[in-house]
């Protein structure tokens, strides 16, 4: 995916590996994406960094004063992120720009092991379906199994887990949300706001 380069980034050398985690560590919100993006997080190395979706994300965590800037152009461009550690369940970008169910599974240890240091982590925020699916699939597999049945997905949605932890769901920030309306700055507002009150922030 890293050879495929678009015009207007001919001149970057694209990260081209698997994407960590970014943030904060003493994170009380955990946000899961679904993967990264050939010519955001691939090409720039930082997960959401460098295409529109990061674009509405880090905004919208600006907003809620969880960020220190609204953008996020590139590694090394200032943004620090306060209680806040973005992730995402595959680490390389799929084709298609969407995971398979063998590279999820191929990427869970790492998750889990992200998850683990991240130990005052009290609420997380999916991202769409799979993440939301990403985070049961974590819990079984780490020993902590979620009540059940599983609460579906959907935008709004608030899931109680074991240990006094929380899972709230969001459309994801793709442009393909952002740019029909799907999903509103206003509606990621709410629920930045529904996890901080969650969270007692």
């Amino acid at each position: 995916m890293a050879r495929e380069k678009r015009r207007a980034f001919r001149d970057w050398t694209y990260w081209g590996r698997p994407v960590p985690g970014f943030g904060d560590e003493r994170a009380w919100l955990v946000i899961l994406g679904l993967a990264p993006a050939a010519h955001g997080a691939n090409r720039t190395g930082r997960m959401f960094t460098g295409d529109r979706s990061g674009d509405f994300l880090y905004a919208g965590l600006h907003r809620a004063r969880l960020a220190s800037q609204p953008s996020s152009v590139r590694r090394g461009d200032g943004l620090a992120l306060d209680g806040v550690y973005v992730t995402a369940p595959c680490r390389c970008a799929p084709p298609g720009n969407r995971p398979a169910v063998d590279e999820l599974a191929r990427c869970a240890p790492f998750l889990d092991r992200e998850i683990a240091l991240l130990p005052r982590a009290r609420v997380f925020l999916a991202l769409g379906a799979i993440a939301w699916g990403a985070v049961w699939a974590h819990l079984e597999r780490t020993g902590a199994p979620p009540p059940r049945p599983r609460p579906k997905f959907g935008h709004g949605a608030l899931a109680e887990l074991p240990g006094g932890r929380a899972l709230v769901g969001s459309y994801h920030v793709s442009q393909q949300n952002t740019q029909t309306g799907r999903l509103t700055p206003a509606m990621f507002d709410d629920v930045l706001g529904l996890a901080k009150a969650r969270a007692g922030y």
